[in-house]
């Protein structure tokens, strides 16, 4: 019954070392938990089998079923999410002036983390009930740039939120931090033409992929960045470039799940990293590995091929 807290980590990852001695300091402070490090790379099955695409990844479990998760190395978040999930006392009926403050500065942070905020049950690929659906087609339809958030996953936050906004039901709609409304407001606003003029409209997505792949003349899409890669392949990959000496530009797939499902599809390449010159594909590691061995990869990379 008591929670267990799974690190998936990577020797060569420092952001995991440091992670590592958080986790050691929390065991300390939280004795009832259990903490447990797996090298995601020496376990593949397990990795994929959970989604874990880069490291550190935490995942939490109680009496043997996942409860939630933490991408990357955020050393408050884990120490919030642990205290949050090692405490078994509910919540009182009546809550200390203290927590109410916290969970209203919470809710303001989730409101503002976007645009366009959608708080919905589901996700917009999977929405849980008719509503949201309906909410969800309408802002696509339109074109509209949104984010969303899950109700379901946070009780704290399903409940705070009504109070908060004064408004009983999901989903809800928030502009630039203010409250638009539910389903039937918005469906007024499509009907009056004043929907698009309020909500901020989506670049297209091809063509946001176009402009990224363009952005320089030889582009890297990894998971991590230049200065830290977050998957083996990536980093072997950027190890090849830099020694050529060649000047390039990365972009981080696990910051943007939109990119990194769209150029999947776009340079019909199903993994990552992806190395592009002058907007062409070139491919992945392997190729690199192939090109470099071939004495290929300089002429391609200084676009002479």
């Amino acid at each position: 019954r008591s929670l267990v807290v799974v690190h998936f980590w990577a020797p060569w990852a420092p952001q995991c070392t440091q992670m590592n001695e958080v986790m050691a300091a929390l065991a300390k402070e939280h004795v009832q938990v259990t903490f447990v490090k797996l090298e995601a790379e020496a376990v593949p099955e397990v990795s994929e089998k959970y989604g874990i695409t880069s490291v550190p990844t935490f995942l939490f479990f109680k009496n043997s079923q996942k409860v939630d998760r933490l991408d990357g190395a955020h050393a408050p978040e884990l120490t919030k999410k642990v205290q949050r999930h090692a405490s078994s006392t509910p919540l009182s009926a009546g809550p200390k002036d203290g927590a109410k403050e916290d969970l209203n500065t919470r809710l303001k942070k989730l409101i503002n983390a976007a645009p366009c905020m959608l708080f919905m049950k589901g996700s917009p690929k999977e929405p849980r009930c008719g509503f949201s659906k309906q909410m969800v087609e309408i802002l696509t339809k339109h074109g509209i740039s949104f984010s969303s958030f899950d109700i379901f996953a946070d009780e704290e936050v399903r409940q705070g939120l009504k109070t908060y906004s004064n408004w009983p039901t999901y989903p809800q709609l928030y502009v630039a931090g203010e409250l638009i409304g539910g389903l039937d407001i918005i469906k007024e606003l499509e009907a009056s033409g004043e929907l698009d003029t309020i909500c901020p409209k989506a670049q297209k997505l091809e063509d946001r992929l176009k402009g990224l792949i363009n952005k320089a003349p030889v582009m890297l899409f990894m998971k991590g960045s230049k200065q830290m890669a977050k998957c083996g392949f990536s980093k072997q990959i950027i190890e090849i470039i830099n020694s050529t000496g060649i000047d390039y530009e990365t972009f981080d797939i696990l910051e943007d799940e939109e990119v990194r499902q769209g150029l999947k599809t776009y340079s019909n390449w199903p993994t990552y990293p992806q190395l592009y010159v002058k907007g062409e594909l070139v491919g992945g590691l392997d190729i690199v590995k192939e090109l470099k061995e071939s004495g290929e990869l300089l002429p391609i990379l200084k676009g002479e091929n």
